[in-house]
């Protein structure tokens, strides 16, 4: 059996960085077990057409080393699948980091020992590795939903899930093909796969508001101020509650004049990107400013699609604006104007089996030669608890979160010693640009363990009091906002069947979870215990 200092689950943002960190700054033997064959964690498996990050390159990128930053040119205001995978292995060489990985490994059991205080590493290469610390850098999207539809042996075409598209990729030219799902990954993959189709058919069950991403190629000047705006763009995305480098607006919706406020929205709409949520400062909790937000999307919507059929079906929303997470396009509402793209509402005519050449709705039938799951993510929790781990005392994981996940502060679990998560449920996460939630995780582990070497600890856990007091505190942020109102939401674990229904992230802001986690460190780790050998 290999022994470790820790060993890290994931070789994406996260893994990468919480290897050089622990590696560089404390000098520990570290070990990264990745299921994919390289490296990029998300970015490796999400390289469906179309795909890309919809934050911009300048923020969506590591700011730990100014070097590395000024080092990297990003080529688009927002970068496509391939290069945030290009960059993720430029980093990997750049730190040289790929000595410590191993790749093409998955993580079946994690088992603490209470006695030794190690954990012991199972993999599906019958592989055995112990260490002192587990951290969990299996990000919060990468466990890929696949609705369960009867009859699925019978289809005799190809089946794809944007979460787990092949490396090689599919001829999709001149075929029918089926997509099912209209989120951030729906939106972003149905204008590509509609230009190489013969026929398209969109399956659609909710909705989404989108703002345009208008995005473009970098100029060298804008690459050269970039660099120079460094620092203060650090000191903006640390001041925004979800991690992005701009200010909040301090202005009501509502409150504002009409002519003035459609001025303003008419402004962030040719803008693009998701600074459109940021044009007032109460679109998530005031219903009447949320309203005029809502109805300018409505209404760029119905000025775009030539059908009204098509228009009302796409716009009959049952949410709020931002209430579920709010997707930016690129030509996606303008794709169903294409003679060759249809759009079904599965909220009123579901999906009842597959057959032989396509499926079958209660109402009708579909023939496909190909059929694109959408379907999104069993976000934040999917992958953890597809895992074997066993904490102190024989505890399960599964058993301890069958009502939900508790953890403190999303970074550890009661029962669970030395295990760390990275922006795991509990924490900003999915609600933040991740690269920031990642980065602030990062540390804040690295120099909990660094606390532990210089006092010769042996294992941390938290409380159970004190991971209940924050489970609640996650609950009560989100209460005043408009995120529970978007029933069907991965948010509150609503695309997954017998899922517990309840806010997974904290909604508090980045911003202010950092000032929370650095006071618990600035105390000692309050609501955390440590033992040491006598």
């Amino acid at each position: 059996m290999n022994h470790y200092d820790a060993i890290i689950i994931g070789a994406g943002f996260s893994g990468l960085y919480q290897l050089h960190f622990l590696r560089e700054n404390l000098g520990l033997n570290v070990k990264i077990l990745e299921t994919a064959d390289n490296v990029g964690g998300t970015w490796f498996w999400n390289r469906y057409p179309g795909s890309r990050c919809d934050t911009e390159s300048k923020a969506y990128t590591y700011y730990f080393s100014k070097e590395l930053y000024e080092d990297w040119n990003w080529s688009e205001r927002y970068p496509t699948q391939p290069e945030i995978e290009k960059y993720l292995n430029y980093v990997c060489d750049k730190l040289d980091l790929r000595k410590d990985i191993e790749f093409q490994t998955k993580v079946t059991d994690l088992i603490y020992d209470n006695e030794r205080k190690t954990w012991t590493t199972l993999t599906n290469n019958k592989e055995k590795f112990s260490s002192k610390f587990i951290i969990s850098a299996v990000g919060c999207l990468s466990y890929a939903n696949m609705p369960v539809i009867p009859n699925k042996n019978k289809f005799q075409g190809e089946i794809y899930h944007t979460g787990d598209w092949p490396k090689i990729e599919p001829e999709l030219a001149n075929k029918n093909i089926g997509i099912i799902g209209t989120g951030s990954t729906g939106i972003q993959v149905i204008p590509e796969v509609a230009k190489l189709a013969k026929k398209l058919t969109v399956f659609q069950r909710t909705p989404n508001y989108s703002v345009p991403a208008n995005n473009y190629k970098l100029t060298q000047n804008q690459k050269n101020q970039a660099n120079i705006d460094f620092h203060k763009s650090k000191e903006l995305m640390f001041q925004h509650r979800g991690g992005h480098p701009w200010t909040h607006s301090h202005i009501s919706a509502k409150a504002t004049e009409v002519t003035k406020r459609n001025a303003l929205y008419e402004k962030a709409w040719a803008n693009g990107g998701l600074s459109f949520r940021d044009t007032f400062s109460d679109l998530s909790i005031d219903a009447d400013s949320n309203l005029t937000a809502s109805q300018f999307i409505i209404n760029k919507i119905k000025k775009i699609i030539k059908n009204p059929d098509t228009a009302a079906m796409l716009t009959d929303f049952d949410h709020p604006f931002g209430s579920k997470r709010p997707p930016i396009d690129t030509n996606y509402y303008e794709t169903f104007n294409r003679k060759n793209v249809d759009l079904i509402n599965i909220r009123k005519d579901p999906i009842k089996s597959f057959k032989t050449n396509g499926i079958t709705t209660e109402k009708n039938d579909y023939e496909l030669e190909v059929l694109i799951f959408a379907t999104g993510f069993d976000a934040l929790t999917g992958t953890l608890l597809n895992m074997n781990i066993i904490g102190d005392n024989n505890i399960s994981l599964k058993n301890i979160w069958q009502t939900g996940p508790k953890t403190n502060l999303g970074l550890l679990v009661p029962n669970f010693p030395n295990l760390f998560l990275i922006t795991g449920p509990g924490s900003p996460a999915v609600l933040t640009n991740m690269p920031r939630a990642i980065e602030q995780h990062v540390e804040w582990i690295g120099n909990c363990i660094k606390y532990m070497l210089k006092n010769d600890y042996d294992s941390i856990q938290t409380t159970v009091e004190a991971a209940d007091d924050w489970t609640e505190n996650v609950q009560e942020a989100v209460k005043d906002n408009f995120f529970l109102s978007a029933k069907h939401s991965w948010y509150l674990g609503g695309n997954i069947p017998g899922k517990p229904k309840i806010f997974i992230p904290y909604a508090g802001g980045l911003n202010k979870y950092r000032e929370i986690c650095d006071l618990v460190a600035q105390n000692d780790y309050k609501g955390c215990i440590f033992t040491k050998t006598t």
